[in-house]
């Protein structure tokens, strides 16, 4: 210590030392302070998940009108800074009138009563559908699904898939370079919603393209055969400004798209059954359940492609974003898509699935919004409160007359073209 102290000394006196900062000169004439390895890899791993933490944020929520506010942290350094960014929410969570006004007669009563329970009291709807036929078997909370819908968040991302692998700009297999040493396929992509995945393959795609097959799967317009009350979802006729993200914003979070949950029933539906895009009913009368002729809006010609989507569908609820159906549901496969984004103050949490099941599929769209209790990973939850309530009722049972599953494109009698 005393001749580190007389070298330095003797290095200013002589004018051989370079210009020095004081905490530089600080840092040489004071004593090193023994060190403990695990302490360094205590502070590295809390680094690592405060960059995560940060990281995930910036994934999930859109470009919003995000209120922050920054914490200055003096900690005995000059110049040591920490900035905290809030995003302040005005909506809630949480509501009690969600099935008020409800019309319910033509409803599956099993399937209603296990979407009612899911739902609890989270402020969202529930739209469950038969997707071999278009009915509504549940809409709980009518007045939100039947609204102009909201920002599909990363649900998006299921016809921006779609389109790039009709198009052939990718391959299932196809890995987009991400950054220096990081790469990833679509199944990855869809499994983790990665939205630079998704920002590159919509920038491959271009608007015109996005919007051709946005129009194609049913967006920006309605979803719904002559149902009182729906709205209309909107897709814009010009890309986002490239200064707020252009197309590649609007494929990774769906931004100036407004998406309705049935608009996005109809799409998984077609998903389900193998491209056959149905107008969706609801009956509400006795005269209308017994005269039930599903109508078709078009096939899309997605049936062989929709192998290289299921993975990713598969794996956003095996291991994804989706994970925590799975805390309550594992008997039956289950595909789907999360969404979760913010604006103006209010949250949106989005799940799209269907459970494949060897006696039938129905697909299932939670759609919730409020504040930061409100997320995708949240609906995929209450989706799997859902599906479990379905198993103990026996839905996925064997029944008496099963409707078989038709082929992408193939039609059959009693379906009514439109």
């Amino acid at each position: 210590m005393k001749n580190r102290s007389v070298t330095y000394a003797l290095l200013v006196i002589s004018g051989l030392l370079l210009p020095f900062t004081l905490a530089s000169a600080a840092t040489i004439a004071a004593p090193k302070k023994p060190h403990s390895k695990s302490h360094h890899v205590t502070e590295s791993a809390a680094a690592q998940k405060k960059m995560a933490r940060m990281k995930h944020s910036s994934r999930t929520t859109a470009s919003d009108n995000r209120s922050s506010h920054v914490v200055v942290a003096v900690n005995g350094k000059k110049g040591s800074k920490k900035a905290a960014y809030y995003e302040r929410f005005h909506a809630s969570s949480y509501a009690n009138d969600q099935v008020d006004g409800d019309i319910t007669t033509g409803e599956d009563r099993i399937v209603r009563a296990a979407a009612i329970e899911a739902l609890g009291n989270m402020n969202g709807t529930i739209v469950s559908i038969d997707p071999e036929s278009g009915r509504i078997l549940a809409m709980v909370n009518q007045k939100l699904a039947l609204s102009a819908g909201a920002q599909p968040c990363s649900t998006i991302k299921v016809a921006v898939a779609l389109a790039a692998l009709s198009e052939n700009v990718i391959t299932k297999d196809t890995e987009i370079p991400l950054g220096k040493y990081w790469r990833m396929d679509l199944t990855a992509a869809l499994a983790h919603s990665n939205n630079a995945y998704f920002a590159a393959v919509g920038q491959k795609l271009g608007f015109e393209k996005v919007s051709y097959y946005a129009h194609q799967f049913g967006l920006g317009e309605l979803a719904g055969y002559n149902i009182p009350g729906e709205h209309l979802g909107t897709f814009p006729s010009t890309e986002l400004d490239p200064k707020l993200g252009g197309v590649g914003k609007m494929c990774s979070f769906g931004e100036s798209i407004s998406l309705t949950p049935l608009q996005l029933g109809a799409l998984v539906a077609a998903i389900a059954n193998g491209g056959s895009l149905y107008y969706l009913q609801h009956p509400t009368t006795p005269e209308e359940i017994a005269n039930f002729t599903p109508k078709l809006k078009r096939n899309l010609d997605i049936g062989p492609i929709i192998p290289e989507i299921s993975d990713g569908m598969s794996g956003a609820v095996e291991y994804g974003t989706a994970r925590l159906l799975r805390s309550s549901f594992v008997e039956e496969p289950v595909l789907g898509k999360t969404g979760t984004c913010s604006k103006n103050g209010t949250r949106y949490g989005w799940f799209a699935s269907y459970a494949n099941t060897d006696y039938g599929r129905i697909v299932t769209v939670i759609f919730l919004e409020g504040g930061r209790p409100t997320f995708g990973p949240k609906a995929a939850e209450l989706a799997g409160h859902f599906y479990r309530n379905l198993y103990d009722h026996d839905y996925f049972a064997a029944k008496t007359a099963t409707v078989p599953v038709r082929s992408a494109g193939a039609t059959e009698a009693g379906v009514v073209h439109e």
